[in-house]
């Protein structure tokens, strides 16, 4: 059977639930359609069209988990201070012309009706929902995606390297509007990959420019009356900055600051995310999706996110009944024990995450130091080796994790078809002897205080970023890597930060080393290679410079051969076409990548957990949820029912 036919196949064999999660059969009469009570006076007074009018011809019907909900009520939930907009995307940011169905099994419709793809796995067609419309009620057609395809991703000023979702090889898509309704995604050579990769997280692109809107931002549209926005808005210093001030590429604060921005998304901002104590959204009145008896979605009227700048205080206040769902930064074993006796004072109950990324803590030197000496340290395979051999990680894993996790490098979980037993467990025996001896292969000589001196006769120093995030307790594991590292002679000096610094440090490549946690422990290890390898996508830039050239082989840096054939071994996985010679080429891939070690990692992770109100219903226990598997999706917040309003 022909990749086309596979596809066909899925989309029209999913059975009875499968045809509930694409929507491409309406289960009600657009008579039948209803929307929620607080939009009833709208529509009575003429200023919101009649809900039958604000549907797509064929909305998207979600199936429930608990059965048809009820409306009102408000989502309370909360976030960090700074550097945590990625929060609001994986709460009310999930849309995408495709996604994952509720189980991570396969990729289903989402915003497009219908998709088909070629036999060789180069052309995809969507077919947009008829009647879709941003959420100021204007319609989302092609011309949107062609406005994002023509305008902003081949437009080098706003877009000067391409996003790796949509690229094969360094070389673009070609996008084409076959008509008002339909595109076409074109690659040079074969993308077996594109779906998932559409549908795993960085698909949005494609979704989130309003041509009606964004246009009056644009050199290309409207040129003659730029110089009055520029003094409008005295910060941007020309047109590209303007622009980039009403959204964000890759989510970042600017698309959560514009108030005007149109969206797709089944709650709208009403307070955006840096300019008071909470972020406030309502719901969007034009929501494309309805549930089997033809009620629109979202049920909950609305959502609000508490700012606050300490985990600790999040559990203090989700024990104390303030919050009705929470889930990063204190969903681990330093907080599970306090939040797991705050249930009945809290009125919450737990529920469990799926999230198994490949490590829980990895060490990641800057393979692209802009420090000869630290690059060529840390580029040398015998100095990764011998620093993994001198972390007590069983040590860690027992004061931090409070004995939650297993030593393990940068892998695939145990219970996935591709696990690499070889990739987990190497250089993870604790060995300080072992250490020593290679490192005074490498770095003989040492200061008074014991410390090794690199060639020059200084003192070799290594300053780590350290940020405080997702309630891992990094801090704590980097003083006890501090400990170790000197007992070996290497000199760790920690600097913490929060996330926003970092993002700043990483895009200049300004880093020594810092420490995070690495996808790829389950299925997204097809899709989202990043601790594998220099693969370009947010939060992990250990080698910033091979990764630019991996996107674009006309910028960054070239990497030594070993990297260029790991990467060429990653570009066989996403020509594949069929899932078996997927698999086999991604095992070879992952072998190459054990070879390379370019990470250390600490701990494979344990199961997480969610915390939610016992009256929120239609919530799937077993989310799935890693990387850019935006958390709860594809389980979405739109289905959540019955929270008393406030």
């Amino acid at each position: 059977m022909g990749y086309q036919q596979q596809l066909r196949g899925l989309v029209l064999s999913t059975g009875l639930l499968g045809a509930a999660l694409l929507g491409a059969i309406a289960p009600v009469f657009a008579a039948d359609f209803k929307q929620a009570p607080m939009l009833d006076e709208q529509v009575k007074a003429g200023k919101l069209q009649a809900v039958a009018d604000r549907l797509p011809e064929h909305p998207f019907v979600e199936a429930m988990v608990d059965g048809i909900g009820k409306y009102g009520g408000t989502l309370r939930t909360t976030i960090l201070a700074n550097g945590d907009q990625y929060n609001l995307t994986r709460t009310i940011a999930n849309e995408l012309l495709v996604r994952w169905d509720p189980a991570w099994q396969k990729v289903i419709p989402s915003l497009a009706e219908e998709f088909t793809a070629s036999d060789d796995a180069t052309t995809y067609t969507f077919k947009l929902r008829k009647g879709l419309k941003w959420s100021d009620g204007q319609p989302f057609t092609a011309d949107d995606i062609m406005f994002w395809y023509e305008d902003v991703f081949m437009n080098d000023a706003l877009s000067p390297a391409k996003n790796p979702t949509f690229t094969v090889a360094g070389k673009p898509v070609k996008v084409r509007k076959i008509d008002d309704l339909t595109v076409e995604f074109k690659f040079d050579s074969p993308y077996g990959l594109f779906l998932q990769q559409l549908a795993y997280g960085q698909g949005h692109l494609p979704v989130i420019y309003p041509k009606h809107y964004l246009s009056q931002f644009h050199e290309n549209y409207n040129k003659d009356g730029i110089p009055a926005l520029l003094k409008a808005n005295p910060a941007a210093g020309d047109w590209v900055a303007l622009f980039n001030s009403k959204v964000s590429l890759t989510f970042q604060p600017p698309y959560w600051q514009n108030l005007q921005l149109p969206t797709m998304n089944p709650w709208i901002l009403t307070v955006p995310y840096a300019d008071s104590e909470r972020v406030v959204a309502t719901r969007n009145p034009y929501y494309w999706k309805v549930d089997p008896e033809g009620n629109q979605l979202p049920y909950i009227d609305g959502v609000t996110w508490a700012k606050l700048d300490d985990p600790q205080l999040m559990a203090l206040k989700m024990t104390s009944g303030e919050f009705d769902f929470a889930f990063r930064h204190i969903n681990n074993s330093t907080f599970k024990s306090v939040l797991f006796d705050g249930q009945e004072s809290g009125n919450y109950r737990f529920v469990d995450v799926k999230d198994l990324p490949a490590n829980d803590a990895v060490i990641l030197l800057n393979l692209n130091s802009t420090d000869d000496t630290k690059r060529k340290l840390f580029q040398n395979k015998d100095f990764r080796i011998a620093l993994s051999h001198a972390i007590n990680r069983q040590e860690i894993i027992d004061l931090v994790y409070v004995g939650q996790g297993a030593p393990a490098q940068v892998a695939t979980q145990p219970e996935h078809e591709l696990f690499n037993e070889r990739e987990a467990k190497q250089y993870t025996e604790f060995d300080p002897k072992l250490a020593n001896d290679m490192l005074d292969k490498i770095m003989p000589k040492k200061d008074a205080e014991g410390f090794r001196l690199d060639d020059s006769g200084k003192r070799f120093t290594i300053n780590f970023m350290v940020a405080d995030v997702f309630g891992l307790s990094y801090p704590d594991v980097m003083q006890m890597v501090q400990k170790y590292a000197k007992d070996v002679g290497i000199d760790i000096q920690l600097r913490t930060t929060d996330r926003a610094r970092l993002n700043t440090m990483w895009a200049a490549n300004e880093q020594d080393a810092y420490i995070w946690n690495c996808v790829g422990g389950l299925s997204e290890v097809y899709t989202d290679p990043r601790c594998y390898m220099p693969f370009q996508k947010a939060d992990i830039f250990f080698a910033m410079k091979w990764s630019e050239w991996y996107s674009n082989h006309a910028t960054g840096e070239e990497p030594p051969a070993e990297i260029k054939a790991l990467m060429a071994a990653y570009d066989k996985v996403n020509a594949a076409v069929g899932d078996n010679d997927r698999r086999e080429k991604m095992k070879e891939f992952l072998n190459l990548s054990a070879d390379n070690f370019l990470n250390i990692g600490i701990s494979r992770p344990m199961p997480k957990y969610m915390m939610v109100s016992k009256n929120l219903k239609n919530v799937v226990n077993g989310i799935p949820i890693t990387g850019n598997l935006w958390h709860p999706a594809p389980t979405l917040t739109q289905w959540y029912f019955d929270k008393p309003a406030n």
